[in-house]
């Protein structure tokens, strides 16, 4: 299909690329899975196993962007985000459950993130850590509030490029390609229990359920936004360029999201694995262990992609946790509304970023918060997905437009290895 069949985004004027036209819901939502807290378990991965569990990303790729389609369409079809789609069908008791658990884990992530961007720049720049917590969380929820939607989705997108910072590092070191291409495509399996708990923490990190809430309420946003968009199931004739955007977008969000992690696992695994630093809690921890080995330039890279990809990635945590709860309570949700028309769900995303940031002098473990927060994703994600099938092939929900064939098959299949990476967890906890 060509590029000018696309729907037109809102976001980016006739004069930017074609591609950049057609990407947006799905570049934001991979990219923000690159969040400090995934740098960190990355950075783990490669720390630990060097090359190793380079396979991993190979595997989640297909699982990803299938799951992620899948509740983008949901979105694009039915006009309704999933917490939206989901009341109706299924008891207050799950879908209340369900939010409230999603609620947990993401601002557990909002506090880990707000963190590592703290010690990035008190790398960079020296100064007390808590007041960079304070003014990121401000910030993140005033651009959220008071920012036009069309511009916040241009700066959002404009943050994904933060994360080019983890592939220009590659250029700064010397990689042994052979051990990369290796390890990409042989898995070396083990027996080490932290080998597996390191596969599982991958998993939960790049398959978490608030991408799949943000992916399909932005899609709901931008049928709002964009002039003549329509939810298919009243505008059919709209389907073949919707789902063929749809796709091209969740492919190269994914993929870009894949090669961000692929290029984080690399260069920690070609400097700090050979040095026998293999005890990494933190992005920020990563960075600075790279500098007396890997240089001051890809140190300044690795600490500039936590503070950007931090910046990318709170809004997203803090919007999807406003889109569940909104869509559950029945409150007017979106990123389009002015702050006067959408008290309860501005509000709500401020509740999480300032809970995000009260964690930060708790003095609460932020390793262990991103553990158990693992644990929740992993668990919540399970029947999230299951649902989320469920709906996807029922024609009361989705009419003439129900997801089968290959896409169907991955969606059940990731659900099926999130089910396992749960039980893995779990077995690992006792």
């Amino acid at each position: 299909m060509a590029a000018q069949d696309f729907e037109k985004s809102p976001a980016v004027g006739p004069s930017k690329p074609r591609l950049f036209k057609v990407l947006g819901p799905g570049l934001i939502t991979g990219a923000s899975d690159d969040d400090p807290s995934g740098i960190a378990t990355y950075s783990q991965a490669g720390a630990l196993f060097g090359f190793g569990l380079l396979w991993t990303m190979v595997v989640a790729y297909p699982l990803m962007a299938a799951v992620q389609e899948i509740s983008a369409r949901i979105g694009r079809t039915t006009g309704k985000g999933l917490a939206a789609n989901i009341i109706p069908n299924y008891p207050p008791v799950v879908v209340f459950g369900l939010v409230g658990l999603l609620f947990m884990a993401n601002i557990i992530n909002i506090g880990a993130n707000l963190g590592a961007m703290g010690d990035a720049v008190a790398l960079l720049a020296g100064g007390p850590r808590l007041i960079y917590v304070i003014a990121f969380g401000v910030l993140c929820t005033l651009m959220e509030v008071f920012m036009k939607y069309t511009r916040y989705v241009a700066v959002l997108k404009w943050l994904t490029l933060a994360l080019f910072s983890y592939i220009a590092t590659l250029f700064a070191i010397d990689i042994p390609w052979t051990g990369v291409i290796s390890g990409l495509l042989v898995p070396k399996l083990s027996t080490d229990g932290n080998y597996w708990q390191t596969v599982v923490a991958i998993l939960g990190t790049t398959i978490s359920p608030y991408l799949f809430f943000w992916q399909a309420s932005q899609e709901v946003e931008d049928i709002h936004e964009i002039p003549k968009r329509e939810p298919l199931l009243t505008s059919p004739r709209q389907a073949p360029s919707a789902q063929h955007r749809i796709r091209i977008d969740t492919l190269v969000g994914m993929a870009f999201s894949n090669i961000v992690a692929i290029s984080i696992i690399v260069t920690v695994g070609a400097t700090l694995h050979p040095a026998g630093i293999t005890d990494i809690e933190s992005s920020a921890q990563a960075a600075s262990a790279l500098k007396p080995i890997g240089g001051a330039f890809a140190f300044g890279l690795f600490a500039l992609g936590i503070i950007g990809t931090g910046m990318l990635s709170i809004p997203v945590l803090a919007g999807s946790a406003a889109y569940a709860f909104g869509e559950a309570l029945k409150w007017k949700v979106g990123l389009s509304l002015k702050p006067t028309e959408g008290k309860a769900f501005y509000g709500m995303i401020a509740l999480a970023t300032l809970v995000g940031i009260a964690i930060n002098f708790s003095g609460l473990n932020p390793i262990k918060a991103l553990y158990y927060s693992a644990v929740i994703n992993g668990v919540v994600a399970v029947p999230i997905i299951a649902i989320m099938m469920l709906m996807a092939g029922n024609k009361k929900v989705m009419g003439q437009f129900t997801v089968h064939g290959w896409l169907s098959y991955l969606g059940w299949a990731t659900a099926a290895v999130m089910a396992l990476a749960s039980v893995a967890m779990l077995v690992g906890m006792l």
